[in-house]
């Protein structure tokens, strides 16, 4: 589990096809979130859950395999050598919950509308499928790009977010451009409410 409290921007130094062809071996530069891991741990990736498969002695570098269904339902599957990739390590059972209860099950993809700078923060205005935009709220949570998030507004199609200057520094969200994707987890609570209130009642 993890709670979408960016520690790291990451680079891809690699992209290895699998064998099949449909799979991807990601290499990823990135000392800050290397200290402690170990082979088989997970780290987010932009969002995407991902199990740590190889690593240089130096702690330089990991490794992930990236499945077939991740890389159709997900940026992850777009990626070039060279692009920056938000990271975060799993949360340890003593740890804060400073962001919220992400899973890096990601749900789908948004793409940014607008960007409105303010003084200090910038507006962000997202297109979201509607299978997903019903697990939106005003106030609510929602993961972008592994970052969480507090949603501003919910429209008929979309929804608004808006990134504090730490945000804007610490996550690839303060480069992110009009018409780019973003990897998108709704709350899991809401998808949990929407299952048990759907949910016929079982019979004995």
């Amino acid at each position: 589990m993890f709670t979408g409290i960016v520690t790291a921007i990451g680079r891809i130094g690699a992209l290895e096809p699998g064998t099949e062809g449909e799979d991807t071996r990601l290499t990823i530069q990135a000392v800050e979130v290397l200290g402690d891991a170990t082979l088989g741990c997970s780290i987010a990736v932009s969002g995407v859950c991902l199990t740590v498969t190889a690593m240089d002695d130096e702690r330089t570098w990991f490794a992930a395999d990236a499945m077939p269904q991740t890389l159709r339902l997900t940026t992850l599957g777009g990626l070039r050598v060279g692009d920056l990739v938000n990271l975060e390590r799993a949360l340890a059972a003593s740890g804060r919950l400073d962001g919220h209860i992400v899973q890096g099950h990601v749900d789908g993809v948004a793409t940014l509308l607008s960007r409105d700078p303010g003084p200090r923060w910038d507006e962000l205005r997202f297109e979201l499928p509607n299978h997903l935009l019903r697990y939106v709220a005003p106030q609510g949570s929602i993961a972008l790009a592994g970052v969480s998030l507090t949603v501003t507004h919910v429209t008929d199609s979309g929804f608004g977010v808006a990134l504090i200057p730490a945000t804007l520094n610490a996550t690839t969200l303060g480069q992110l451009a009009v018409g780019q994707s973003v990897n998108v987890e709704v709350d899991v609570l809401a998808k949990y409410v929407e299952r048990m209130v759907n949910r016929p009642e079982a019979t004995s």
